[in-house]
């Protein structure tokens, strides 16, 4: 190659990204950016009489959220109704990560700490039963669970119960049904955590007389932070807003947010409320994202500049060392 050879455009190593990237940045572009946007625009807008919208800017949507008329003084009143929905909503979500967590954690150990040659079947074992669609196996939850279902059948076989249990339809069976869809949402994330860490570091702790707890706590949960954190997001994220599992499994009756925003849509005709609903569960999501992501970062500031004092701490050392 001559001295006087300039790089064409396609050489250009900017613009070879660019175009590496572009299918994905317009995929991006129209089937999430653009239905967010739609969303974000008729939360604004007025419903139309059988569905729909009507094209003039209104917070109404956003009004009806949070207060009601009252029809005998015609003011607008507070109204926790909806806002308790997103308080069960939360609820739910916070016990299937809490379960999620107590089952996925001693599973993702396990996984972790049996022969490289093994780890693959197991992890084929967690992720297999999910290759079926997730409405297929809510349906079959339900089935087990029934009063008439193998589980209370089984327990009246062993005389552990007198009567059947009546799970279905409640938030019990509700929250089991977020459990059991996002159980591998919270392994798979630990897993890969777990399976980075050095167990020497352990070992080095029970040397030391460190309890199973005391190591647990203070040597492999600080390591496998990041790790705990991105299944609890995982988890917690989609149960907030499901849909399926309260629909199936709590029979229509525990009602949450995901719910609640179908039957403005397919029911209630009413898409702004709809829209608003989804914007309002939206923001909460990207503020929890954003306190997550700031105390992340915190944090690995705060470690870089132990590590910088530290460093400084020992080249002081060194250099009174040397000057003795």
């Amino acid at each position: 190659m001559s001295a006087t050879h300039k790089p064409t455009l396609l050489e250009n190593d900017g613009v070879r990204r660019s175009l590496l990237l572009s299918p994905a940045v317009i995929m991006i572009g129209i089937f999430l950016i653009m239905p967010l946007l739609m969303v974000l625009v008729f939360s604004f807008l007025q419903p139309g009489t059988y569905g729909g919208v009507i094209w003039e800017f209104s917070t109404d949507a956003y009004r009806q959220f949070f207060f009601e008329e009252d029809f005998l003084t015609e003011e607008m009143v507070f109204t926790p109704a909806y806002l308790e929905i997103f308080g069960a909503s939360f609820t739910n979500a916070v016990i299937a990560v809490f379960f999620c967590f107590l089952v996925g954690f001693p599973t993702a150990y396990f996984i972790a700490t049996r022969p490289a040659r093994t780890q693959g079947l197991w992890l084929f074992a967690i992720t297999i039963p999910y290759w079926v669609n997730l409405l297929i196996r809510t349906v079959s939850m339900l089935f087990i669970i029934r009063d008439q279902g193998p589980l209370n059948e089984f327990l009246l076989n062993l005389g552990i119960i007198d009567k059947p249990l009546s799970i279905a339809y409640t938030q019990y069976a509700v929250v089991l049904g977020l459990f059991y869809s996002y159980l591998p949402f919270m392994v798979l994330p630990l897993y890969a955590a777990i399976e980075r860490f050095d167990f020497s570091l352990l070992n080095a702790a029970h040397d030391l007389y460190a309890s199973r707890w005391k190591a647990l706590r203070y040597v492999l949960f600080p390591s496998v932070r990041n790790g705990i954190i991105a299944g609890c997001l995982l988890v917690f994220i989609p149960s907030l807003g499901a849909f399926i599992a309260p629909d199936v499994l709590g029979g229509g009756k525990q009602l949450m947010i995901g719910n609640m925003i179908a039957l403005q849509f397919q029911g209630s005709r009413n898409w702004p409320f709809g829209a608003a609903a989804a914007v309002i569960l939206l923001t909460f999501v990207l503020c929890l994202l954003m306190f997550f992501a700031w105390r992340a970062s915190k944090s690995s500031q705060s470690a870089q500049q132990k590590a910088q004092h530290k460093a400084q701490q020992k080249v002081q050392q060194t250099n009174e060392g040397g000057s003795h």
